[in-house]
């Protein structure tokens, strides 16, 4: 039913940890999924053998070496046996009402873009996934997990052939993330925020793997290329602007129109698409 893919980080210390318990979730969902990772970094291939998950080493990078999301996108397009695909950063936790909220929009019949805020926890040693193991966790979540804002999303969902040309945007940097909503939004396909109906889970980490740090991730030059291609003058997309919310008994329809010149004005009334 659905194809998860990820360009994970170098599996150094307590991030390969972390990695690898985002990974041997997505393996325990039902109905199974493929998962395809992404990219040569350091511990990548040995990670997808022992998870028996595929492994695609080559994707082009930019002049910093930094993987490029649109050759990944392409290579997605190509390889992936199902028509439904998911890009989920490589330290998410899921779980089964992931699948559940897929379902449920995938049987609507119509173009979407299905996304969801994060909860972050701290999380440094292998994860125990024996039986019960999801309820352990949501009580862990909900005891000491900190939901972030609606510009924070790790995960995105959508249908083979969603996007068209797709920037060369530096993965690991701004904006590409709020390229997707906009660009999903201007497709006319839905834009659903399912954080009420999935929680997805951040495991902490540092940026010891980008150089000169977080900041460099944001401010630097790769971050300002990245913003040249989205576009300066365009307002940042977030799930504020989603035209759908997905709860766990319904989904609600906010109207949401964005003009030619890539204005939005956001009404707050909602209306039922379904329920139960």
């Amino acid at each position: 039913m659905l194809t998860i893919f990820t360009m994970p980080k170098p599996f150094h210390g307590y991030i390969g940890t972390i990695q690898r318990n985002a990974i041997r979730s997505w393996t325990l969902l039902r109905p199974e999924c493929e998962v395809i990772l992404f990219g040569d970094e350091e511990g990548v291939a040995e990670a997808a053998r022992d998870l028996k998950v595929k492994h695609v080493p080559s994707v082009k990078r930019n002049s910093y070496a930094t993987p490029l999301l649109d050759d990944m996108f392409g290579q997605v397009e190509k390889v992936a046996k199902n028509d439904l695909l998911a890009l989920v950063n490589g330290d998410i936790i899921l779980m089964s009402d992931f699948m559940a909220s897929v379902g449920r929009v995938k049987g609507l019949g119509r173009r979407f873009l299905m996304c969801g805020r994060r909860w972050n926890v701290d999380i440094r040693e292998p994860y125990d996934f024996s039986e019960g193991w999801e309820g352990r966790m949501r009580e862990f979540v909900r005891a000491t997990g900190k939901l972030v804002p609606p510009n924070s999303i790790d995960f995105f969902v959508y249908p083979r052939g969603l996007w068209g040309k797709v920037p060369a945007f530096a993965i690991g940097r701004p904006r590409y993330d709020n390229w997707m909503i906009y660009t999903a939004l201007d497709s006319g396909a839905m834009v659903i925020d399912a954080t009420p109906a999935v929680m997805s889970v951040h495991q902490n980490h540092d940026y010891l793997h980008v150089p000169q740090g977080k900041n460099n991730s944001w401010e630097g030059p790769e971050a300002e290329v990245n913003k040249d291609l989205y576009g300066r003058e365009k307002p940042l997309y977030s799930l504020e602007d989603a035209s759908h919310t997905l709860t766990e008994s319904s989904l609600r329809r906010a109207v949401c129109m964005t003009s030619a010149k890539h204005r939005v004005q956001k009404l707050f009334r909602h209306k039922f698409i379904f329920k139960g």
